[in-house]
């Protein structure tokens, strides 16, 4: 009987032990993107809002491991660049974003003895994207199934279609304040260095009109190349031609990246008395003190 009785105070113990490891986390916070339709910060004109959720798992003060679920909509336009020979282009994307990632973070300083400390994070996860523009009509309109770049097209076997779930290294930093043992209110920004040129849709050379149009049709024509939408001065739309085959739509040799800034909310995972950060401290477990 007194092994089984220490048997029960054993588990109860380890399982407060490891419930008091755990936090979860809300992110709130702007998402844009960079690529070939933009080479601004934070573009004003087409960045958005980004939310997610975590959990953390607390391997030691100043390591935490988070898994968590970002959601965000990013885009980019032409007709916002300083460049005239990207507003003749004309071609603009949204895409919305679902990531799940896992990272490991490090803080310079232990929360349960100062009230804030500078961190660093890095880990992998998986997004699903799928971009989509608006036609001539204001008709949203899903950019992969129309191969604009030849992508899955007979003659264009270096053009692969692209797959809508890829991989992506999210790192960054930021800083974060201890409110009280249990709550953490952070700033963070973070990248992620992504492995596809195609989030926007855009990354080589135009393909000829005609294998376009036979394959797909006249609404990817249209959409390849819409610099023939410009109004000019005095009226009217743009005469330009559609691109020979060959000429550049996209600059390959970079590939496409999206990033957040925000705030990360987190409470751990267990009940405790109140009290000040410095008199509650995380080696109180909360659990039954006499188990008899």
């Amino acid at each position: 009987m007194k092994r089984l009785r220490l048997l029960v105070v054993f588990i109860i113990v380890s399982s407060c032990a490891r419930a008091q490891r755990f936090h979860a986390g809300f992110f709130g916070g702007t998402a844009a993107y960079s690529g070939d339709l933009t080479s601004k910060i934070f573009p004003k004109n087409v960045t958005n809002g980004a939310a997610g959720v975590s959990l953390n798992y607390e391997v030691s003060d100043k390591l935490i491991l988070r898994s968590g679920f970002i959601y965000a909509v990013v885009g980019g336009d032409d007709r916002f660049s300083d460049d005239p020979t990207l507003i003749a282009r004309n071609l603009s994307f949204e895409t919305a974003l679902i990531e799940f990632s896992v990272a490991g973070e490090y803080y310079l300083f232990n929360l349960y003895d100062k009230r804030y400390s500078p961190y660093g994070f890095l880990g992998l996860g998986l997004f699903k994207f799928n971009p989509y523009t608006y036609d001539g009509k204001n008709k949203k309109t899903f950019l992969k199934p129309l191969s604009t770049e030849g992508q899955g097209l007979d003659g264009y076997p270096d053009r692969k279609p692209y797959s809508l779930v890829q991989v992506a290294i999210p790192f960054g930093g930021g800083i974060k304040f201890a409110v009280t043992d249990n709550l953490r209110v952070g700033v963070e920004a973070g990248l992620r260095k992504l492995f596809t040129e195609y989030l926007d849709d855009v990354s080589t050379n135009y393909v000829n009109r005609e294998d376009l149009l036979a394959a797909k049709g006249q609404l990817a024509v249209d959409i390849s190349y819409r610099g023939d939408e410009l109004r000019i001065p005095g009226g009217g739309n743009s005469t330009l031609p559609y691109p020979a085959a060959g000429m550049q739509r996209g600059n390959p040799a970079s590939k496409d990246a999206y990033y957040f800034v925000g705030i990360h909310l987190t409470h751990r995972l267990e009940n405790t008395n109140s009290g000040s950060p410095r008199n509650n401290r995380k080696r109180q477990t909360g659990c039954p003190v006499n188990v008899y």
